[in-house]
């Protein structure tokens, strides 16, 4: 029994259990992969790059050229380390994965699905075909996950889960993109973008006025941030720019960078892979990826975990009662009533004068053993009243117990207190002799 003084432990949240390989901060709040190195290089990137052409560029552009320089670069600057955190620190779209109660339910249903299937064929185990405008898409089974995963969601194997509208796992945001956080991975790149060549164009051109006035050497030594900066955007720029395009063709065909790549399905509507997620529209597919309402979380990774609930036990049948022992209840169960069995019921046995065999005090209940036609009858050779006498007495009587007469198992009734048979008792005058005949006689019956 536990005691009700127990002590209450803290509740804890879902994410302190979290089954992928994810780290989250403040209190699950933020939510990344495990892998942050290059995360944490992007940021050193931009901050470096960005706080150098603030230092050393901006104060000399805005009085030569215009204040509103630094004001721009400010407004990109927190543009995109708003949406570069926003993609970072936010649930991709993650899938939670089935309950062992849910798990073992799909088996079963992958079962009846691979048992019942006419014509002798048999789809393939861990794959469903669902149709989407006229297009048949196959279910994957994840074995990690236990779920057949929706249309276009795919398993990270970085992070360990699954991810709904799984688009990549990108390092330089330490997270992967799906449906949840790829408009702010694209507002991301797009910003960026528009950073990397705001600075590139005006380092470009500080260095120019410097070197109009004092030399291009001079001014490679006056201003060497700018030399760093320059260098730093020149070899970035490239990649930035190359990535944002190929995600503005993705989005204008509404499609993922996994199904690019695995090239699932073809831009021309006539032939047989054709995209049906796409609209048909480049903006109509544009304003669905990046100006559509944000879906919630599904794994509610702030959410307090429940208790489990201990069920009671419950008794296998209604024989185990109060009170009961083990050893009754298992041989209750054990060993069925006879019923084709001829007995002798108390009207046969009744004998005028005495009383009868269903008399209370004179009774107790027993199975009683049914002898075969080849052991020779006991009450034909000494009498039924000699073997067993009945006295209207029942001071000192002295009654027998299931120990003391032994039953064969096999012809036990199906309850010792609801399924039983009458018998006499033994009077005082022959209660020594007659008990241990009676005894012995029962024995070699039961072992017959």
């Amino acid at each position: 029994m536990e005691s009700p003084h127990k002590k209450k432990t803290a509740a804890r949240r879902k994410w302190e259990v979290f089954p992928g390989r994810n780290k989250f901060f403040c209190n699950g709040r933020i939510m990344m992969a495990r892998q942050t190195g290059v995360f944490y290089l992007t940021l050193v990137l931009i901050l470096v790059t960005s706080g150098l052409f603030f230092a050393f560029d901006c104060p000399y552009l805005a009085v030569k050229i215009t204040p509103a320089i630094p004001v721009v670069g400010g407004i990109l600057f927190f543009f995109v380390m708003g949406t570069l955190l926003r993609t970072s620190f936010s649930d991709p779209g993650v899938l939670p994965r089935a309950t062992p109660d849910e798990a073992a339910d799909l088996e079963r249903q992958i079962d009846i699905a691979n048992g019942t299937s006419s014509g002798g064929y048999r789809p393939p185990p861990r794959t469903k075909e669902v149709i989407i405008n006229g297009q048949t898409v196959k279910l994957k089974y994840c074995f990690t996950c236990k779920i057949f995963r929706p249309p276009r969601a795919s398993h990270c194997s970085l992070c360990d889960n699954c991810v709904e509208r799984f688009d990549h796992h990108c390092p330089w945001v330490g997270n992967c993109v799906g449906k949840r956080n790829y408009r702010f991975f694209y507002m991301f790149i797009l910003s960026l973008s528009f950073l990397t060549v705001f600075i590139f164009a005006f380092v470009i051109t500080h260095v120019t006025l410097r070197s109009q006035q004092t030399g291009f050497l001079n001014a490679l030594k006056d201003s060497p941030a700018s030399v760093l900066e320059a260098v730093v955007c020149f070899f970035s720029v490239w990649s930035i720019v190359g990535l944002l395009g190929f995600h503005t063709y993705l989005i204008s065909s509404n499609q993922t960078t996994n199904e690019d790549i695995k090239g699932s399905w073809s831009n021309k509507r006539g032939k047989e892979n054709y995209n049906p997620y796409s609209y048909g529209n480049i903006f109509t597919n544009c304003c669905v990826a990046l100006c559509g309402p944000v879906s919630p979380s599904l794994i509610d990774r702030r959410g307090y975990i429940q208790p489990d609930t201990p069920q009671p036990a419950t008794p296998s049948n209604g024989l185990a009662a109060y009170g009961a022992t083990a050893s009754q209840s298992d041989m209750a169960a054990a060993t069925p009533l006879l019923q084709s069995e001829p007995s002798l019921t108390s009207d046969e046995l009744h004998l005028s004068g005495k009383p009868g065999l269903g008399t209370p005090c004179a009774s107790l209940t027993l199975g009683q053993p049914t002898p075969p036609s080849s052991m020779p009858n006991l009450t034909a050779e000494a009498g039924l009243t000699d073997i067993l006498p009945l006295k209207e007495e029942h001071v000192g009587h002295q009654f027998l117990t299931p120990e003391e007469a032994p039953s064969p198992p096999r012809l036990l009734a199906g309850s010792p207190l609801a399924h039983s048979r009458t018998m006499h008792v033994l009077g005082l005058a022959s209660q020594d002799s007659l008990h241990e005949d009676s005894v012995r006689g029962l024995v070699k019956l039961s072992s017959v």
